[in-house]
């Protein structure tokens, strides 16, 4: 089962996981929010639409905009809608 680990803390963990680009985006109920703080940060994927991101927070440690999701994707990513995905050294296994 896909977890995602940061730190010796496991922070999501799905059978539900959607692989895209390389990268698991898990439901939102897998993770628990009180470990996430919002970010302002944005990006724009051509093909997916404005990805939002999240800062992660594990013992009081942060890690900036090491979540990302796209509220809102294009039609040719709708299964990622309200997904989580990481990155910046939180590994997924």
């Amino acid at each position: 089962m896909p977890t995602a680990s940061w730190h010796g803390h496991d922070v999501a963990t799905s059978d539900d996981t959607v692989v895209v680009e390389r990268n698991h985006y898990f439901p939102a109920n897998s993770i628990d929010p009180a470990l996430l703080e919002d970010s302002a940060t944005r990006t724009i994927c051509p093909w997916k639409g404005t990805a939002h991101y999240k800062t992660l927070v594990v013992d009081g440690e942060r890690n900036p905009d090491a979540v990302w999701y796209y509220p809102d994707p294009k039609s040719a990513a709708a299964e990622i809608k309200g997904r989580y995905a990481f990155w910046k050294g939180v590994a997924v296994a």
